[in-house]
Parts: structure tokens; C-alpha cells; sequence
């Protein structure tokens, strides 16, 4: 094939993508529609150009479209990755952990009950081998991501529902292809009618082989990448080559699922990459790869639709009813899941309520693209198949993916806006209008100002002027006759503007390297679920989101436990140190809300609901305080070091701002101020190295604000820190029960807890302890204390206790003191406790 013909298709075709995008947005059908009709009609063309005898003059090219080396592997191997892996990437895969339960069960779940209905309804009235006919079904049962994501996007769904929807799609393809390889291997050794055990018994391994591989590669990659940290361009062709090779290794080397090495490749560089590389490294990877994906997308969707002649030569009548069946029972499947399982779902708490308008947009949303089409090539290519198997297949996945195309694809739009989903509710109809009446009234205030710095002619700017200013009371106008807003409604819209105001200041600080590179992902997890939150339960949700962003991550309780139990301080003073930093940024990222609320708010939803908003956030600031206050307690000093080291990193920001814009007036040339930015490099690189935090040292300053403890001379306070131990319980840990053995008493460092006994209830603050009566009754007390604050308790046993009475007259009249104001006797004080003499 000649090499000039093979490079000006290659470029027609890139032309082509650059024009069906924006078309595809004026004709108002989805993108994928539009590059199937375009395969289709170039694969018509060629076909009718070479067979016409009219001329022959375009017979080479037509030749060499309807010759190029299209085959299954091209999609799977090449194109497959790229799209899979680049789905990953701009995935919050934190948020869509919290929520694996439907994605899994729509992805899994769907996929097995979708594959079981088709196979069985082909199986019911036709000919073929029941592995045959689900071998069809798993093939049909492979959503397109891009065409589902798009259509959530489209119509504004919250934003929870977009990302189950956008996990549920993703893994849907990695559970079919998976399913389609065991199939198929049965189909390939004639076994008509497999066992369900068999079948089902090699699974496993296809998915955790692939999940195993998928994970070793992706931190080997994130590695090498941390280790080119000057190379921008290395770090990408590492990213590049990651999906192939993993793909390659998994499915050929090690026999697993390449489709899912894939995905958990990508996911494992989701997570890891932020905290390893700089942002700019990984805002350009996302890009790089944005563009890949964009193209390998669009050329999968062309290619594939050229085969689409080539797969229905033939076809018939029986055939077209035979694709009627797939499509009646791939839609009742569907069906099933949105309107059976998905409400199971809600009920029982696992997934966000989906209104019906939403189903039914998913349920004739579920179109099938290049996937479907290149599994179906798999199987005709395959010689280990039979003939009448690999037609049948191929005829029915092309017939049922150009219904879902044509079809489905070119009403869609009409069914979401029949359905409502294009459209504003009436609240945020209603919000718009105050919106573009203070945004005009903004307007106009600046445009005031600027036609006297330019000193314009005063007759045209007088005709200006009246014009905006009718423009302008239209919109007064409106915004007055909309007054059906409620005060909470206005609070809920004004919490979500600075739930968002507050994710926008996040991602300048970590643009401006005002954070360390590890925590941005946390933190921006945290402002989206404040955003979602607010949108779903309104001031609830945000109260709610608010004290989880304060509260102890799994992590962190993972961290303590070990702590705890084990004595393993490493993993706790690392979470630790991370919360002081987070306390620390929360603090001054809400410091600079409240400024928002006067300029924005305030102007939209009025003074009252300005004042609420600003009641809410201090309540936020006032929560985080208190927990930065009780680390402070724990741990003195520590916050300074950090606080200093946030003022050199800002220092340093705003020093290369400063170089940036001297480079761009001209000032600098490009030696001098390449020259400077590796000296901020340098210098930041160091900042970014956060001080230690080391928890077995701060036992003894945690000792010494005990006030019990404060008339113990420094000796005996060391030795005392070498004895106690520090434990970390959260609100609502239960640290005492009516089975606890009575071996220990606890001293109250930072935090506070609750003793319930005899029906009676004690609050216990910094400095008081408990479990001293029940070790000197030597016996357990029928008494419950739990933990109603971030609490770290400093912890002696029995022995240790006891040789500390009798060295403190404080803790001894401190004891007795608390047994008389619980009603405890406790005469066993003086018998237990001989005080030493002096001399």
C-alpha cells in the first residue's frame, strides 16, 4: 500500500475529527453519533467508488480505506488503553471509594444479569449453542463511558450520581471483556453448554491477576516519574508506556484481564501521582493524556464504523429480528437494574435516591460503540470458531450497536429535554435573575468608572448609559417578581457558592505550591464533599461535611490502632503531622471566606442570609480551632515550625510571581530568569520537607500540662513520661467498658469524655482521670466512659499508679476527692497507700 495514500487518509481522517466535533454540537447529537455516521458513510463510499464503473480514477484509495489493517487487536491493544487509562485519571477516585458498593454492583451485577437475559432469549428461539447466545449478550452488554458520562454531564446531575454512573461504566467494560474471554474460550472448544462453576471458577483470577499487575505497575511507574522530577517529558513517556505494558503483561504473560490491569493502573496513579510529582508534572500529564484519549476515541468510533458494511454483507430478514430480540432484552435488563436494583440500593443507604427522569435518560442512554464492535471482530477473526457462530455474532453485536447509535443516539437529546432534564428548576430559575441583576448592577458600576478614566464622549456614553441602565431595571424587575425563594433555600444556594468559593482558593494554593503536594488530593476531596453535601441535606449536609473535614480519616484510626496496640508510632506521628498541616490550611482558607460572603453573597441573598452564612463558618472556624488547639496541647511548638514554614513557602511564591512578571514586562532575559526559578526550585524543594513529629519524645510535655503532675521535680517527671502511654480515641470511641479488667488509669491530656454509672453521668475535661477507683476496689466498677472529643489520654498501669500515690500527696487527696463526688466509698485509700516518710 502506498505510503503517500496510507499518510493522506491518516491526515483526512484528522481533519475530519477536527470538524465533526463542532458540527456534532451544531447539529445537537453526541459526538460518538456523528463519527459512527462518518465510518459508515466513508466505508459506503469506498465501497460504491470501487465497484462503479463510472471512473476508476479513485480506486487506489478507496482500495486502500476498505484494506487498512483493521483488526481486533488494533482496538484492544492500541486504541482500548489509551481511552480506559485516561478515564481513570480525571476520576475522584477518593469520593468514588466512598460509594464502591453500587459501582460495583451496577458494574458486576449488570453486566452477569444482562449477558444471562440476552444469552437465554437468543437461546429460547433460535438454533445456536446457549454459549453462543451469551456470548452475544456479554458482547452487547458493554456500555460506551464517553456517551454515558457525556449525557449526565449534559443535563447537570448531581454530582455524586455522575461519578457512580462514571465508575459503573468504566469497570461495566472491564466485567464484560473479562466475561467475554472465559466465554469465548468455551465457545473456541466447542462445549455448547458450560458448566456455571467452570465458567464462573477462572474469574478470580482474571480479576485480581489483572488488579495485582495493575497495581505493581502503576507504583513502579510513579517511581520512575518521582525519580525524573527535571523531566517533564521523560515523566510523560513513562505515563505513556504504562497502560501498554501493563495491558500486554497481564493479558498475554500472566493470562488475568489486561482490561482491568489497566484500570487499577490508572486508579494507582490517580492516588499516588498528586503527592509524587510537582502539580505542574501532573496538570500536564492529565492534558497529555486528555488529547490521546481524545483521539484514540474519536478513531476508534471511525474505524470501527467502517466495518459496519462489512459486518451486516448479507444480512436478512431472520437476522433483523434476531437483532429486535437482543435490543428488547438488552433494554429489559437494563431496565431491571435501574428500576429494580438501584432503588434497593437507596433504600438501603448504599446509593444516592435517582429520580425516575434520570433512569429513564440512563436507560435509553446506554449506547454501544467500538468495544461492542471490536469484541464482535475478535470473534469473527477467530478460525477456532464456527462459521455460522462467527457470523451470527458479528451480524448481531453490529446490528444492535447501529440501533443503539441511530436509534437511541440520534433521539437522545429529544428524550432528555422531553423528560426535563435540560431545563432549570424553578429555584434555580429564580436564582438566576437575582444573579444577572447584581452582576449588572456590578457592571454597570465599572463601566461607570471606566468612561471617566478614558474621558469618552459624553453624548455617546449618555446613550450607552440608557440603554444598560433599561437593561438593567428589566432585570430589577425580574428579580423582584421572583420572590418565592425561601430564606433557607437562599441559605443552601449561598453554602453551596462558598463551599465553591472555598474549593477555588484550595486549588490556587496548590497551584501555588501553598500546600504540600501529598495532601491536595485530601483537601480537594473534602471541599467536593462539602459541595455535594450541601446539595443534597442543605445546612445539615454542610454542618455534616464540615465536622468530617475536622474529624479522624480511616487512616488516621488505622494509624492510632496500630499505636495503641502495638506500640508502632511511625504510621500515627506521619497522619499526625498531616493533620496539623490540614488544621492549619483550614484555618486560613476560612479566614478568607468571610470576605467573599460580604462582596458576593451579601449582594445576591441580602443581609440576613449573609449573616447566617457568616454565623455558619464561624461556627467551622471555631471546630477547627479547637481541634489545632488540642494538638497544640499534645504537641507545643509543632504548629510554629509549620506556620514558619508556610510563611518561607509563601515567600517564595510570591518571590517567583514577582520573576514571572518582571520576565514578561521584558525586564529579565530568558538566561537570567531561568537562572532564578532554579534557584525557587531549589529552595522550595527544601520547605517542602516537613519537620518530624516525633510522638515518643512529647510523652514528657504531655505529662508536665497535667496539672496532677505539676509538683513532680523534672527527674521524676522524666521517668514518669517513660512510663505512660499515649492513646488517641475520637468521638464516640468507647475507651472503657462494663468488661474492661480494672488494670489502668487514665489521665486526661487534651479532649474529653463521659463516665456513665449507676445511672448517673460525669463529664471529665484536661487534667481530671478515671479507672484509680476501680484499681484500688481491685475489682472492675459496672461504669461506661466514652470519648465526646478528640482525646488523648496518657495511660499508667497498676504498679506504676501505685508507687505514684505514694509519691504525690496531690494525686492522693486529688482520688479521694473524686470518690466522694461519685459516692464511693473509699476507705481503702489509706490501707492501699502508706505515704513515704522524709528522711
Amino acid at each position: 500500500m502506498d505510503v503517500v495514500i496510507i499518510t493522506a487518509i491518516i491526515a483526512s481522517l484528522f481533519l475530519a475529527l477536527g470538524v465533526a466535533e463542532p458540527l456534532a454540537a451544531r447539529l445537537r447529537l453526541p459526538y460518538s453519533v456523528l463519527l459512527a455516521g462518518l465510518g459508515i458513510g466513508i466505508g459506503l463510499v469506498a465501497g460504491f467508488l470501487l465497484r462503479t464503473e463510472l471512473t476508476d480514477a479513485f480506486n487506489p484509495v478507496a482500495e486502500a480505506i476498505l484494506n487498512l489493517p483493521i483488526r481486533s487487536n488494533v482496538f484492544l491493544y492500541l486504541f482500548l488503553p489509551t481511552l480506559l487509562f485516561q478515564v481513570t485519571l480525571g476520576m475522584n477516585v477518593r469520593r468514588m471509594i466512598d460509594d464502591w458498593v453500587p459501582i460495583l454492583s451496577l458494574a458486576v451485577v449488570a453486566v452477569i444479569f444482562s449477558t444471562f437475559v440476552i444469552g437465554h432469549a437468543l437461546y429460547w428461539i433460535s438454533d445456536f449453542s446457549l454459549v453462543a447466545c451469551l456470548l452475544v449478550g456479554a458482547i452487547v452488554s458493554t456500555t460506551d463511558p464517553s456517551a454515558v458520562v457525556g449525557i449526565f454531564r449534559s443535563i447537570a446531575a448531581p454530582r455524586r450520581l455522575t461519578r457512580i454512573i462514571e465508575g459503573e461504566s468504566l469497570l461495566n467494560d472491564a466485567a464484560a471483556i473479562a466475561l467475554f474471554g472465559v466465554l469465548m474460550g468455551f465457545v473456541m472448544r466447542g462445549v455448547p453448554n458450560p458448566d456455571l462453576v467452570e465458567a464462573t471458577g477462572r474469574f478470580p483470577y482474571l480479576i485480581l491477576g489483572g488488579a495485582l499487575t495493575g497495581w505493581l505497575f502503576g507504583r513502579l511507574a510513579v517511581w520512575i516519574m518521582a525519580g525524573f522530577s527535571r523531566h517533564l517529558l521523560a515523566q510523560l513517556s513513562v505515563s505513556v508506556a504504562l497502560p501498554y505494558l501493563s495491558y500486554i503483561v497481564a493479558a498475554n504473560l500472566l493470562g488475568a484481564s489486561g482490561v482491568i490491569a489497566v484500570v487499577v493502573a490508572g486508579l494507582t496513579v490517580n492516588l499516588t501521582a498528586p503527592a509524587s510529582l510537582a502539580p505542574a508534572a501532573w496538570t500536564a500529564l492529565k492534558e497529555v493524556w486528555e488529547l490521546l484519549a481524545h483521539w484514540a476515541g474519536a478513531l476508534i468510533f471511525v474505524l470501527a464504523a467502517l466495518l459496519i458494511p462489512r459486518l451486516l454483507e448479507g444480512i436478512t430478514l431472520w437476522d433483523v429480528g434476531l437483532t429486535l430480540v437482543v435490543v428488547a432484552a438488552a433494554l429489559l435488563a437494563r431496565a431491571v437494574i435501574l428500576y429494580g436494583l438501584l432503588p434497593l440500593l437507596s433504600v438501603s443507604g448504599l446509593s444516592p435516591e435517582m429520580g425516575r427522569p434520570y433512569r429513564a435518560a440512563i436507560l435509553w442512554g446506554g449506547l454501544r460503540g467500538a468495544v461492542t464492535l471490536a469484541l464482535a471482530l475478535a470473534v469473527t477473526e477467530s478460525l477456532r470458531v464456527p462459521p455460522d457462530v462467527r457470523r451470527m455474532v458479528g451480524v448481531l453485536a453490529t446490528g444492535y450497536t447501529l440501533f443503539t447509535l441511530v436509534v437511541q443516539g440520534g433521539t437522545l437529546r429529544w428524550v432528555i429535554s422531553w423528560l426535563g432534564l435540560d431545563k432549570l428548576s424553578p429555584l434555580d430559575a429564580a436564582l438566576s435573575n437575582q444573579v444577572i441583576a447584581v452582576a449588572l448592577q456590578t457592571v454597570r458600576e465599572d463601566v461607570q468608572r471606566a468612561t471617566e478614566d478614558y474621558e469618552l464622549s459624553r453624548d455617546i456614553v449618555r446613550s450607552e448609559a440608557k440603554q444598560f441602565a433599561e437593561r438593567l431595571d428589566g432585570a430589577v424587575r425580574r428579580a423582584e417578581d421572583s420572590r418565592e425563594i425561601l430564606d433557607r433555600d437562599r441559605v443552601t444556594l449561598g453554602l453551596i457558592a462558598v463551599a465553591g468559593a472555598e474549593r477555588n482558593l484550595v486549588l490556587e494554593r496548590i497551584r501555588e505550591h501553598g500546600v504540600s503536594e501529598r495532601l491536595t488530593d485530601r483537601l480537594l476531596s473534602d471541599a467536593d464533599h462539602l459541595i455535594e453535601a450541601t446539595r443534597q441535606d442543605g445546612r445539615l449536609g454542610y454542618r455534616r461535611a464540615s465536622r468530617r473535614a475536622v474529624g479522624f480519616t480511616r487512616q488516621f484510626r488505622t494509624a492510632v490502632a496500630l499505636y495503641n496496640r502495638f506500640g508502632i508510632a511511625g504510621p500515627l506521628a506521619h497522619r499526625t503531622a498531616d493533620r496539623f498541616e490540614i488544621l492549619i490550611f483550614q484555618r486560613l482558607i476560612l479566614r478568607e471566606l468571610d470576605a467573599f460572603i460580604d462582596m458576593r453573597i451579601r449582594r445576591i441573598h441580602g443581609r440576613r442570609v449573609a449573616e447566617l452564612l457568616h454565623d455558619l463558618l464561624g461556627r467551622r472556624q471555631e471546630m477547627v480551632e479547637q481541634a489545632l488547639d488540642g494538638l497544640k496541647l499534645q504537641y507545643p511548638g509543632y504548629a510554629d515550625e509549620l506556620e514558619r514554614r508556610f510563611i518561607r513557602r509563601t515567600a517564595l511564591r510570591l518571590e517567583r510571581r514577582e520573576y514571572d512578571l518582571l520576565h514578561e514586562e521584558g525586564l529579565i532575559g530568558d538566561e537570567l530568569y531561568t537562572d532564578l526559578l532554579q534557584r525557587i526550585d531549589v529552595r522550595l524543594a527544601e520547605e517542602s520537607r516537613r519537620p518530624g513529629l516525633d510522638i515518643a519524645v512529647a510523652r514528657t510535655d504531655l505529662a508536665r500540662q497535667v496539672p496532677l503532675f505539676s509538683e513532680l521535680d523534672e527527674d521524676s517527671l522524666r521517668l514518669l513520661g517513660r512510663s505512660l502511654r499515649t492513646r488517641y480515641h475520637a468521638p464516640g470511641d468507647l475507651i472503657v467498658s462494663r468488661r474492661t479488667t480494672a488494670d489502668t488509669v487514665h489521665f486526661i491530656s487534651s479532649g474529653a469524655v463521659e463516665l456513665r454509672r449507676a445511672g448517673q453521668t460525669y463529664r471529665l475535661g484536661r487534667g481530671e482521670f478515671f479507672g484509680q477507683l476501680a484499681l484500688l476496689h481491685k475489682r472492675a466498677l459496672p461504669s461506661e466512659v466514652e470519648a465526646i472529643a478528640p482525646t488523648t489520654l496518657l495511660t499508667l498501669d497498676d504498679k506504676r499508679f501505685m508507687r505514684l500515690l505514694e509519691k504525690s500527696p496531690a494525686i492522693r487527696e486529688a482520688v479521694r476527692k473524686s470518690a466522694e463526688e461519685r459516692g464511693i466509698p473509699l476507705g481503702a485509700l489509706s490501707s492501699a497507700v502508706r505515704p513515704r516518710r522524709s528522711g
